[in-house]
């Protein structure tokens, strides 16, 4: 069985990290892993999405519509907008930081109103946190995506010592400790 994660966020926040990390645990963990370049504008602010798929064997990268067992959202609106990718029960995890894109900022859209609710109401499995917070209480906002990967690591067919040798063979090693106190923040996040 194949596993499909689906990563989301915008330019700068560690969507493409958060992606070899998870490729990294599941290398480590034996299986075949296909990880996806990034699509979308990758400098700072535009939206961006990576694929990682993972089994005993994967054919492609890419993940159909609907097909989903997992979005990782680093903000609100990328929740909202790729929800779609997520297949009958599979689990949304969203950030709830909200940052503005380009057409909001330009003042010729408006940030839309209640996406939490809207999500809710439309996917199964939702579980929303404030991972910036998590991720400055372990020393930089910067490590949002280890707070992220931290939650869906828990519910993962991947056991804990795994990831966190993925994250140490991959974070730079300055910031090895501050990635695995953001990562069980994450892994230890309770609603």
């Amino acid at each position: 069985m194949v596993k499909s994660i689906v990563i989301a966020g915008v330019g700068g926040q560690g969507t493409l990290f958060a992606s070899t990390i998870i490729g990294e645990a599941a290398t480590l963990k034996g299986f075949d892993v296909k990880v996806s370049e990034v699509h979308g504008m990758a400098q700072r602010g535009g939206s961006v999405i990576t694929y990682v798929r993972y089994g005993e064997e994967v054919i492609s990268p890419i993940i159909p519509v609907g097909e989903a067992d997992v979005l990782i959202a680093f903000e609100q609106l990328e929740a909202l907008r790729w929800a779609h990718y997520l297949k009958k029960g599979g689990i949304l995890i969203s950030n709830t930081q909200k940052i503005d894109p380009m057409p909001v900022i330009t003042s010729s859209m408006q940030y839309p109103d209640d996406i939490i609710s809207e999500l809710t109401g439309r996917v199964d499995n939702c579980i929303f946190m404030d991972a910036s917070v998590l991720a400055e209480q372990s020393g930089s906002i910067r490590t949002v995506n280890s707070v992220l990967i931290g939650r869906m690591a828990r519910d993962s067919d991947i056991e804990k010592e795994i990831w966190l040798e993925a994250l140490k063979k991959i974070a730079k090693p300055a910031f090895i400790d501050m990635n695995i106190k953001a990562f069980e923040a994450g892994y230890n996040y309770t609603v």
